[in-house]
């Protein structure tokens, strides 16, 4: 599947408010509480199975992931983006970073 058809499936599952602020607000913290959640759930692998990881976690790990997903595709569509030229951007962001040896560090324009 393309990011923009996953895209375009997602948004027939968005609620949208009429005030535009609100929405980008929801969007926006809806990618952080889920991958929030993924953090969580790491967390209590750590601290209830010493690590170790089940098929059941995996499955749980991808729930979350996809909820992250989901919000990326609607706040990306809210901001006017196409989410495969948002994959495509970042991929050719990270080629760059690689070649020129920037992949550690910090700063978005390293």
């Amino acid at each position: 599947m393309k990011f923009d058809d996953y895209q375009k499936k997602a948004l027939t599952t968005a609620l949208k408010n009429d005030d535009k602020f609100m929405d980008l607000t929801h969007w926006v913290l809806g990618v952080n509480g889920e991958a929030g959640e993924i953090a969580e759930k790491l967390k209590k692998i750590i601290r209830d199975k010493n690590g170790v990881m089940t098929k059941q976690d995996k499955v749980d790990f991808a729930k979350e992931i996809g909820d992250v997903l989901w919000y990326l595709a609607v706040l990306s569509d809210h901001l006017g983006l196409s989410f495969d030229d948002v994959a495509v951007v970042n991929l050719q962001k990270l080629a760059d970073r690689k070649v020129r040896h920037a992949i550690t560090g910090s700063g978005d324009n390293r």
